[in-house]
């Protein structure tokens, strides 16, 4: 039903979450990151209040492996959640409960970890961190990739509907948050890239002119001189 990437940038501290799945609004319900703390997911059969649990455990001081046992331990039915953590020492963990759905497996790379469930084959997660370890460009991109990569790693048993891409940088908010929350043809994956894609270039440009206008570039609106 999901695969997921959750990953910390070594080079600027971002950190990041990718992911997609058959079922509508994925990234709303699966996707979390906390600027200088970490990103985490919850995913499978979804129980959203364990994202930010395990953020808070993390802001707590826990590394990635403490935040998804403490969260994990606190839920009623941690058999059928697929939990993923990295934290702010590039650190990360992966629960995957018995009741997962269909073919369900996960992948460490270095300060990155991939899961996913009802998968085509069990080699989907292996390929994103390749993708993603294999990407030398800003962290959006290499989330991408690693999405990218499942699909053409064979990605979910059905066709998936909808896809999101989350990344968090200095800020209490986040960098970039773009969601394709529903399609009923095409590849939301392919829409998210083509939304970072050009978001890219304005990311920075939206936090100047949340932090200082005054020294922000042209909105490039009617009327804007």
């Amino acid at each position: 039903m999901t695969f997921s990437i959750v990953a910390r940038c070594a080079q600027t501290g971002q950190f990041g979450v990718a992911i997609s799945s058959s079922s509508p609004a994925v990234a709303a319900r699966c996707a979390w990151a906390r600027a200088g703390i970490g990103a985490v997911a919850t995913q499978n059969v979804t129980n959203p209040a364990l994202g930010p649990r395990m953020l808070d455990e993390l802001t707590k001081g826990a590394g990635a492996s403490e935040a998804v046992a403490t969260s994990r331990l606190s839920d009623e039915f941690p058999g059928y959640r697929q939990l993923l953590a990295v934290d702010a020492h590039g650190g990360t963990a992966i629960h995957s409960g018995p009741n997962a759905l269909g073919t369900w497996t996960s992948a460490v790379g270095h300060q990155c970890v991939a899961a996913g469930n009802l998968l085509a084959n069990e080699g989907v997660p292996k390929a994103m961190i390749e993708a993603f370890e294999a990407n030398s460009g800003a962290l959006g991109d290499r989330l991408i990739a690693a999405l990218n990569a499942a699909v053409h790693a064979g990605g979910e048993a059905g066709p998936v509907r909808s896809a999101g891409l989350l990344i968090v940088d200095k800020e209490t908010w986040p960098y970039a948050e773009l969601r394709i929350d529903w399609l009923d043809e095409g590849c939301p994956i392919a829409a998210v890239a083509r939304a970072w894609e050009i978001y890219k270039p304005q990311a920075q440009d939206y936090v100047t002119r949340a932090l200082n206008p005054l020294a922000a570039p042209s909105y490039g609106v009617p009327g804007d001189e």
